[in-house]
């Protein structure tokens, strides 16, 4: 449940880019407007999906602990999130999409 907020949440956001193939800086000319919808739209619901999963992963670790899933849980709640906000290079969108 948590994941597919997560996943609706950045969906949302590349759907908001605008349409077609949106391309890494170097690759196309619309490039500014790629780094701009990124900054200003993908970016700020990553972040916020970073928030809400360490809430909920904060929420879901004694479970977590007792089925040996903290890392699994982890890795979805909050390492992919913060990822996309943070390590992902800007108007890269092809690395919101994975998995």
């Amino acid at each position: 449940m948590k994941r597919k907020l997560l996943v609706l949440l950045c969906s949302v956001a590349v759907v908001w880019a605008g349409p077609g193939k949106v391309l890494a800086a170097n690759e196309s000319p619309d490039a500014g407007a790629a780094a701009i919808a990124d900054i200003a739209i993908v970016r700020p619901v990553c972040l916020a999906a970073t928030v809400i999963g360490s809430a909920f992963f904060v929420v879901s670790l004694p479970l977590a602990f007792l089925t040996r899933s903290v890392d699994k849980t982890a890795d979805a709640l909050v390492r992919t999130p913060a990822r996309a906000t943070f390590v992902r290079p800007i108007g890269d969108m092809d690395a919101l999409r994975q998995r």
